[in-house]
């Protein structure tokens, strides 16, 4: 439909790289894009896929990932995306799990896509480069009885073929997209052309509604991975509209140099990125000497207190806004006017700040995998909605259901609960995994196992979670009673308990060492003291850190697997301080209130 509307206008755009230096964005329009994904579609169909068939998609973003989605929409075939940050080996778990038939790679990830060979060869025949591919991995493919081709070779392949296009219905399945599992293997979401064109809509009368609709001027700068359907679904609403998407040179470190050149208007982030941006203008501001944060902290408090009485930011300071705040938003390449964040909780101070300072709406999102990605979003202009992730998006019902194991009553005046949504966008179970599916859809209603609180206006708090599974800041899922079992195999320690939420990007821990290793190793690094001593010295503590690491790299645990800090405590875990049940159970809120002071 938006190569129909808008044949002409600039679709994906990419900077060009001369002489090892990125030069302006290039870009490729609607119909030259719509002629590409034809062309890739008829080779991926003379390779003998069809309709229900599974091709995988492995890299950063780019325009080939969109360009070989749009080719899998239009042919029927699933788009399964590859990414290795759900831990060692889930590369090749989802080739298998999903039976790819063939599989599109970033250059520098074909390496990692061979090495799953000959696993995942069962269903797994043909490999495309989004770049080029080199003689040793074509001899290395070819072992396995697989072909490889680079993106120039494969947009060749089919020659004049051309594959009519199946008929498609909305219940069809579009993608396949791979979350976290809480005790290991990911699961596969199904999610249908119907949730994704529902999605869509929802959130376009949303923003129509705020008078903040999209238009085909818009500007989108993608850097978010298109493997999560967040990204996804916003990259589908600006092809919609006929609007332009740009994409990063794949370097965070570049990402503020790609972001003035693109000068995106729309902009999604996770909130890691969002506390880089507070702490970068905090430093600014702090170095900029006495005169210019004093003007600076003038400006903040006045706009800030007339957009609290209810003016819209951009009425609420315009003088400030053009002397003091049009620097930060050139900082964003001088056009942003929405920014949304998502994966994550987003810290209200931190959201306060930069709903003041950017000249741009700043409201957050909420949803899952399971329900297309945005189910609840903020209002612009509405301050009384900071800390929270706004009311449902217009295409939904969402209720509270009592959790009353953890104290929470939806029926209470303030009513809590679990959040609980039902809608055409949800997605239509977990792939071979009939039994998790049933866990979590019961009577047409998902159960997303995070726990609310509705607002007197009508928005949804995110205070808890039900399951022992939490995200990051950075939106990484951590499952701790997985990570606890793994980092249990240490000799040194009887017990762990490991803490994050989703205002910090690593872990720390509370360890309850075992006396008889720990007085061992004492011994034998001339420490002396006894066993309460030994827990309160620093080198105790980089002991205990050591071993965590060790075993966290001995089972190839990610990065933000890793805890990064701990408190040795002497005493272990019992039910007189009511930390744990009668069958050793951890119980986690109370762990949290008892240890609280030691994580601030």
């Amino acid at each position: 439909m938006a190569v129909e509307k808008y044949p002409n206008n600039r679709m994906l755009g990419h900077r060009e790289i001369v002489d090892g230096k990125a030069g302006a964005y290039t870009w490729k329009t609607y119909k030259e894009v719509f002629d590409i994904a034809n062309k890739i579609g008829n080779s991926i169909r003379s390779c003998g896929l069809a309709k229900g068939s599974r091709c995988g998609i492995y890299g950063a973003n780019c325009p080939e990932w969109i360009i070989t989605m749009e080719a899998c929409n239009a042919h029927g075939i699933y788009c399964v995306p590859l990414y290795d940050t759900l831990g060692a080996g889930a590369v090749e778990f989802i080739l298998c799990h999903a039976e790819v038939e063939i599989a599109f790679a970033e250059e520098k990830k074909i390496d990692l896509l061979v090495k799953t060979l000959p696993k995942s060869n069962e269903f797994l025949k043909t490999i495309i480069s989004f770049g080029k591919v080199t003689q040793e991995q074509k001899g290395e493919v070819q072992k396995y009885g697989l072909s490889i081709y680079s993106w120039d070779e494969f947009l060749s392949l089919a020659a004049d073929q051309e594959f009519d296009l199946p008929v498609k219905e909305k219940a069809d399945i579009c993608t396949i997209m791979y979350t976290s599992g809480t005790t290991g293997d990911p699961k596969g979401v199904l999610i249908s052309n119907a949730s994704i064109i529902c999605l869509i809509a929802g959130v376009d009368r949303l923003l129509n509604y705020v008078n903040e609709e999209l238009a085909e001027s818009d500007v989108y700068m993608s850097y978010l991975p298109l493997a999560h359907i967040f990204d996804r679904v916003v990259e589908e609403l600006f092809i919609f509209h006929g609007a332009s998407i740009g994409f990063w040179q794949g370097d965070v470190k570049l990402l503020v140099e790609d972001i003035g050149v693109l000068k995106p208007t729309i902009m999604c982030a996770v909130p890691r990125v969002l506390d880089r941006i507070f702490s970068g203008l905090q430093a600014k501001i702090s170095s900029g000497g006495f005169l210019k944060s004093t003007v600076f902290n003038l400006a903040y408090r006045f706009k800030q207190f007339r957009m609290m009485s209810g003016a819209k930011h951009n009425e609420a300071a315009s003088i400030c806004d053009k002397v003091v705040f049009s620097k930060v938003k050139e900082g964003l390449g001088g056009n942003v006017r929405v920014i949304l964040s998502g994966a994550a909780p987003l810290a209200t101070h931190v959201e306060e700040y930069l709903r003041v300072v950017t000249c741009a709406h700043v409201v957050q999102g909420y949803g899952l995998t399971e329900t297309c990605a945005g189910s609840f979003v903020s209002l612009p202009n509405q301050m009384s909605m900071i800390g929270t992730v706004g009311p449902p998006v217009p295409n939904i019902d969402v209720r509270l259901e009592s959790v009353p194991e953890m104290g929470y009553d939806a029926l209470a005046s303030k009513p809590r609960g679990e959040i609980c949504i039902r809608g055409e966008t949800l997605f239509s179970g977990y792939y071979k995994r009939e039994d998790l599916t049933k866990e979590v859809l019961i009577d047409g209603w998902f159960h997303t196992g995070d726990i609310g609180e509705w607002q007197p206006d009508g928005s949804m708090k995110i205070i808890d979670r039900k399951k022992n599974i939490f995200k990051l800041s950075q939106g990484e899922y951590v499952a701790v009673e997985n990570l606890e079992n793994v980092y249990g195999l240490v000799s040194a320690i009887d017990s762990i308990w490991i803490y994050g939420n989703s205002f910090e990007s690593f872990l720390v821990a509370v360890v309850n060492p075992n006396k008889e290793v720990l007085e061992s190793w004492a011994a034998a690094n001339g420490i002396s003291g006894d066993f309460e001593s030994l827990c309160n010295n620093p080198r105790t503590k980089e002991y205990i850190l050591g071993e965590l690491s060790r075993i966290g790299k001995e089972k190839r645990l990610k990065g933000f697997e890793f805890v990064k800090d701990v408190h040795l405590e002497p005493v272990p875990f019992d039910m007189d301080r009511d930390l744990i049940t009668p069958t050793y159970k951890k119980k986690r809120p109370q762990l949290l209130k008892y240890y609280q002071v030691l994580l601030i």
